[in-house]
């Protein structure tokens, strides 16, 4: 059995002296590019991440015509499904086993996208989930910064206000279909996909393209793994570490994205990471409810990408805790050379390798 991934589980809900805390999120930004925030309520209401998966399996059970007519855009929002993303083109034989719904910005708790009717009503809750999302990801920037010691300390939350402009933070719902229910007419798609074969994964091996992700899981439903420094070995991520199988809801799993390791040289790992089938004996199943893993259902999760403003230059941050690093890039990560230099040619480039199709033309080849 795989061993699973060791990662801190660090609780921000302190009104006190954050330095401590700031520095425990940069050690675990360093060594893993993953950690646990541990989820009290604090930040964002165990109410709300509830609320807001029963949204999201609402959405993906709406007609079909519902989603075709949201369909993704090259602006990034909207319905992907089955195969449509293809997050390792290199090496994966189709797109991803994965249906997903893009949500970008709001204004008075309405989209300036399309929804699908089924969950129109429920836009103002959407809005105020993203809401939660966008001030965790400030507070966590803001902890960055003090842990690195940047000079201004606040570098990194003046590059994501909504303020400054538009960005490509994106608030995603995701279903993954059991292996099981996957056939060659398989639902939550337009057209017939090829069951998946051994070797075929839910989601490929990809590094994230902005500055933080968070990430909300629900109990029984793992798969996600992380490959670990020897850029060989893949560890599953527990849905509950064995510290917080007390607390209200699993913990929020943040990680590192490709920009934040650009502007820190490298010193911050943005860690590669893939979605996997799981298997009933998987050891990823483990510190879930019951020691259980539950393959013979959808696996949902819920994940928030924020991005700085399109603008923002990725030359390395003001702190000399980066000046001084010297081990560069991490290996690990494809997108590690530096090809770019503002945060909307990273996102262009990274979304028209993951959709060949939307974008026309060859998706770009990954690096290493």
């Amino acid at each position: 059995m795989a061993q699973t991934a060791k990662l801190p589980i660090i609780d921000i809900s302190g009104d006190g002296d954050q330095t401590q805390v700031a520095t425990e999120l940069v050690e675990a930004a360093i060594e893993h590019g993953f950690l646990y925030i541990r989820n009290t309520g604090a930040d964002i209401p165990v109410e709300a991440v509830d609320q807001a998966f029963e949204i999201s399996k609402k959405l993906f059970d709406a007609p079909l015509s519902e989603k075709q007519a949201c369909a993704i855009q090259q602006n990034n929002r909207g319905w992907s499904g089955m195969n449509v993303e293809k997050l390792d083109p290199a090496n994966q034989r189709v797109g991803d086993f994965k249906e997903a719904f893009n949500f970008g910005d709001f204004l008075n708790g309405q989209p300036d996208q399309p929804l699908p009717a089924t969950i129109t009503p429920d836009a103002p809750a959407i809005s105020q989930f993203k809401d939660h999302c966008y001030h965790l990801t400030l507070k966590l920037l803001s902890l960055i910064g003090i842990g690195l010691g940047v000079d201004p300390p606040n570098f990194f939350t003046e590059a994501h206000l909504r303020s400054k402009g538009p960005s490509g933070t994106i608030l995603r719902f995701l279903r993954y279909p059991p292996r099981s229910s996957l056939s060659s007419s398989s639902s939550g798609s337009d057209s017939a996909t090829p069951p998946p074969e051994d070797g075929d994964v839910r989601a490929g091996a990809h590094s994230d393209y902005g500055s933080l992700t968070l990430l909300f899981r629900l109990r029984g439903q793992p798969g996600l793994e992380i490959l670990l420094k020897d850029g060989k070995t893949w560890a599953p991520v527990p849905v509950v570490p064995p510290s917080a199988e007390n607390d209200p809801a699993p913990p929020i799993l943040v990680n590192i994205g490709d920009l934040l390791s650009y502007w820190t040289n490298g010193l911050l790992r943005s860690t590669v990471h893939r979605v996997v089938f799981p298997s009933s004996s998987s050891s990823s199943g483990r510190g879930v409810v019951d020691g259980e893993t539950d393959v013979a259902s959808p696996r949902y999760s819920i994940a928030y990408f924020c991005h700085p403003h399109h603008a923002a230059e990725l030359t390395p941050v003001p702190s000399e805790r980066v000046r001084s690093y010297q081990g560069g890039l991490w290996e690990g990560n494809p997108y590690s050379e530096r090809r770019v230099m503002t945060a909307e040619e990273h996102l262009k480039m990274r979304l028209r390798e993951s959709y060949e199709g939307l974008y026309g033309g060859e998706a770009e080849k990954k690096k290493g």
